[in-house]
């Protein structure tokens, strides 16, 4: 430590700092800056005193992206107020550590949704920017980055940038989708979607195939609020990506009779119990004799039977529809003590079903089936290190252990060769096993060479660094 460098933070002892698969960590002094004055000490430190630090949201990166072997880790989590809301406009302003969860807690009972969230509650919204997440509306909405009228941005030098989309224009898009390693998001302003009911209507559609499956989607499109499908990657032969769609549909006005009422928190938050009676914090313990490979098969071809039992929609409230990460607390214990990787393809529409039915396929031959797999419908954006395509996206769990993380890392390798002969794409915040020639062929080596001279200006010392940018570009 340089003494002549004034600093708020203690000089922490390290910490076990984990991915949100559980199976990669680093020891790290963790900083957890509270205003922007501290997040500017936090980057004088490191360039006085030449250390690496990488942002940290609310973790969910399945992968290492906010990890930092080679340095400390500044946790967002505390620089966490939502400044205000614009109830005629939508637009409300946040500090970058506001996590979804605040997001929706805070405006639910006002009329307004996020316009876009991932599957768990827990990222914060500076978090999702420098990955521009995506949900079950992607096909409709677009990604997270889409509904940001403005936002303020910190660089190491201290230079503070103001950026929309018509001002700072490249910039715009290149913070956002930059995995954090240009700076730091402040403050966010975020148009909300204004809702006019507590509940949706969920429809599921049960397909017997892959081919099934896409045709549905593309059927439903046009007047679905949310797509998503459920796939059982045992399935073979005929029943090759055979699975469960769920559509969700907003009521329109007048249509919910409960509402308001129904948007109050304490009939939106997800139940802690099942039944009122078992925790669900316990489910993942009773989940865990079946987290084999035959125990799966099973429980993935009774789910696959039921959903022709009941095909009749059903009201479902936003939190439950959107948050399933949630629904069951600590669902991934069951993948211990190893734990998890997701691996996330994203395929053009035209290549989708040839591309995907062989990836699914090839896992099966390499005998490392998916246990769980979703699929979404996509468009494309225009930010610089966009994952998004004109087509479809699948993300596979695969469980990681003593014996199988090898070979599974080598199928990987195999299936990034299937997913780029079918001009495909991957996504950042899933990643664990991306090498750096994959990353060139799918971004293309103008956008990282783009990407860098932007780093080379904003990040002269090379200060902001992630285990994910290492393993993938370098440092």
């Amino acid at each position: 430590m340089n003494e002549n460098t004034a600093i708020y933070f203690p000089i922490t002892n390290p910490e076990k700092v984990e991915t949100w698969g559980m199976n990669l960590y680093s020891l790290s002094r963790v900083f957890r800056p509270r205003t922007e004055r501290e997040i500017r000490d936090v980057f004088s430190y490191a360039l006085a005193n030449k250390a690496k630090i990488t942002f940290r949201g609310g973790g969910c990166s399945y992968g290492d992206a906010s990890i930092n072997n080679a340095g400390f880790v500044v946790d967002m989590g505390q620089f966490n107020k939502i400044l205000s809301f614009d109830e005629a406009s939508g637009v409300l302003t946040a500090q970058s550590g506001v996590t979804i969860k605040q997001l929706w807690e805070y405006s639910i009972e006002k009329g307004f949704w996020p316009p876009v969230v991932s599957g768990t509650m827990m990222p914060t919204i500076g978090g999702a920017l420098s990955m521009n997440i995506h949900g079950k509306n992607n096909f409709a909405v677009g990604p997270i980055g889409e509904h940001v009228v403005e936002f303020t941005f910190l660089t190491p030098s201290g230079e503070l940038i103001k950026c929309t989309k018509e001002s700072n224009k490249e910039l715009f898009y290149t913070f956002i989708s930059g995995l954090g390693m240009l700076g730091c998001f402040i403050e966010i302003k975020i148009k909300m979607k204004k809702i006019y009911a507590g509940k949706m209507k969920v429809t599921p559609i049960p397909v017997r195939n892959l081919k099934e499956m896409i045709s549905e989607f593309e059927k439903n499109i046009p007047d679905s609020d949310y797509l998503v499908g459920w796939v059982d990657a045992f399935g073979s032969g005929d029943g090759v990506g055979r699975g469960l769609i769920h559509r969700a549909d907003n009521l329109k006005a007048g249509e919910d009779k409960d509402f308001p009422e129904n948007c109050k928190l304490e009939k939106q938050n997800l139940p802690s119990t099942f039944f009122g009676v078992i925790p669900k914090s316990w489910m993942w313990m009773f989940m865990y004799p079946f987290s084999n490979s035959l125990g799966m098969r099973l429980v993935n071809y009774a789910k696959y039977l039921l959903g022709f039992v009941s095909r009749k929609p059903y009201m479902q409230g936003h939190a439950e529809y959107a948050f399933l990460l949630d629904y069951v607390p600590n669902w991934k214990f069951i993948y211990k003590p190893g734990s998890m990787i997701q691996y996330q393809v994203f395929i053009p529409e035209e290549n989708a079903l040839a591309g995907m039915t062989e990836v699914l396929t090839h896992c099966q031959n390499r005998g490392l089936v998916s246990y769980l797999a979703v699929f979404k419908r996509h468009r494309k954006d225009q930010f610089l290190f966009t994952h998004s395509v004109n087509g479809y996206s699948m993300a596979m769990d695969f469980p990681v252990t003593k014996s199988n993380k090898d070979k599974l890392w080598k199928m990987c390798a195999e299936l990034d060769e299937i997913v780029l002969k079918n001009k495909g794409r991957f996504y950042f915040a899933k990643d664990s096993t991306l090498r750096p020639e994959t990353a060139e062929r799918y971004l293309t080596k103008d956008a990282i060479n783009k990407f860098k001279a932007l780093k080379a200006k904003f990040d002269p010392n090379s200060i902001l660094q992630s285990d994910l940018y290492k393993r993938v570009f370098g440092g």
